[in-house]
């Protein structure tokens, strides 16, 4: 699956295909929000949770740049 063909499925068919094709990379916490890191295929998949709320609050898909930056561990430049 390419990420185009991702982004054409619908919500619902992008939270399945992610949660039983997608192998889990990592999670970062930033204040009462969790992005939780998948990879899928050729792309990487963060779901967004409200850890308050304990609900998925978004989705985003990306290959590469700062979406995929807030996981690495290396310290950022200030």
């Amino acid at each position: 699956m390419t990420l185009y063909e991702y982004k054409m499925l619908s919500e619902d068919e992008q939270y399945d295909t992610v949660f039983s094709k997608g192998k889990f990379l990592d999670i970062v916490i930033e204040g009462t929000t969790k992005y939780v890191l998948y990879a899928l295929e050729m792309f990487f998949v963060e779901v967004i949770w409200d850890n308050e709320k304990d609900e998925i609050i978004g989705i985003g898909q990306f290959k590469e740049g700062d979406s995929l930056d807030k996981y690495s561990n290396v310290p950022k430049e200030i």
